[in-house]
């Protein structure tokens, strides 16, 4: 069987599943839908990089919908943090799902029931009226902080506690629109606190919806989750390879976020992001790392550069989802439900 795929949005990990999807032998690019009237009408090889196609890219969701592919891999800046309005991702997958299109996703969407019950009934709904599946994927979330532990614990006899901890430096990371703006380094904490609102409440669902599925995989039951932040500012001006971080702004963050049961933290999802090595040195240091406490106690740690290209990764998470997903029953089908995503040569 060869899976038709259609390409949502044309951004770095856009391009590298599409780059993929071409390379496989039991799948075909489709269609390109891009975000940008400009694009539309033009070969979507070349906007993609891959070389002329003879097919044009589109701009309108009809299209899309209209179009013969099985499946849209959707991957475009989540619309939670960017743009005016804040539900098109899901807006545009309720829609895609309900034209009897399958939908595997990055922006977010994890473990949907995180969200409540109107976002749940409305993307189970829209798979029921086209016939489809849907499925959010990623990388953390979507892999290190969910998948790995709960396959590590397939080990274990008892759990007292998963902590999952990821540490970056971003000294040398050349990017300034990520560092400075996407990621909110470089401002003033007022300002962090005020641009940074809608940013704050995706990350918040995104882990959330982490330690959720974690905990219904265990079957573990929450009482709640909590979300704690702190900022750190640079004492000095530090020079880093986007630019430099001026005195006074913000140069580190720290995030956190504990699945309860009776106060207790169960499963605690930890992230120490500093724009230099010398910021916050009271905040942990050392290594990404899924530590389980218990019998017996697990410990993996991860290489800061473990993965030489998160967006590949990200995008092949998706591509190599693509069979389970066309293949399954339909409706909202997570990590938990999905076998076991596997590359394929």
């Amino acid at each position: 069987m060869t899976y038709r795929v259609f390409q949502w949005a044309s951004g770095t990990v856009g391009r590298h599943a599409a780059a993929a999807v071409q390379r496989r032998g039991d799948m075909a690019l489709v269609g390109l839908h891009t975000l940008t009237a400009a694009k539309s009408g033009r070969d979507i090889g070349e906007l993609l990089g891959l070389g002329n196609l003879g097919i044009a890219a589109t701009n309108t969701i009809d299209a899309v919908m209209q179009s013969n592919a099985d499946i849209v891999i959707h991957s475009p800046l989540a619309s939670l943090v960017y743009g005016d309005r804040e539900q098109q991702d899901l807006d545009d997958i309720c829609a895609l799902l309900a034209a009897g299109k399958n939908v595997i996703t990055v922006v977010g969407y994890l473990y949907p029931k995180v969200h409540g019950a109107d976002v749940v009934n409305r993307l189970a709904a829209a798979c029921d009226a086209g016939g489809s599946t849907f499925h959010s994927t990623g990388l953390n979330p979507g892999w290190m902080g969910d998948l790995l532990p709960l396959a590590m614990s397939a080990l274990s006899r008892d759990i007292e506690r998963i902590v999952i901890r990821e540490i970056s430096n971003f000294q040398y990371y050349p990017s300034p629109e990520i560092m400075f703006g996407s990621m909110g380094f470089g401002t003033t904490p007022e300002r962090f606190e005020q641009d940074g609102a809608r940013r704050r409440r995706w990350l918040n669902g995104l882990f959330a919806e982490s330690i959720q599925l974690v905990a219904d995989g265990l079957e573990l039951v929450l009482d709640d989750i909590v979300e704690e932040m702190q900022i750190a500012t640079a004492p000095h001006a530090l020079k880093t390879a986007a630019g430099v971080v001026e005195a006074g702004t913000v140069a580190g963050q720290h995030w956190q976020w504990s699945g309860r049961i009776a106060g207790t933290p169960r499963i605690i999802h930890e992230t120490v992001w500093r724009m230099h090595s010398s910021v916050a040195p009271d905040w942990p240091t050392g290594k990404h790392s899924v530590v389980i406490e218990g019998s017996p106690r697990m410990s993996i740690e991860l290489e800061a550069n473990w993965v030489s290209d998160g967006l590949l990764a990200t995008a092949m998470h998706a591509v190599n989802a693509i069979p389970h997903v066309c293949d399954a029953q339909p409706g909202i089908k997570t990590l938990l439900d999905l076998p076991s995503i596997r590359w394929r040569a």
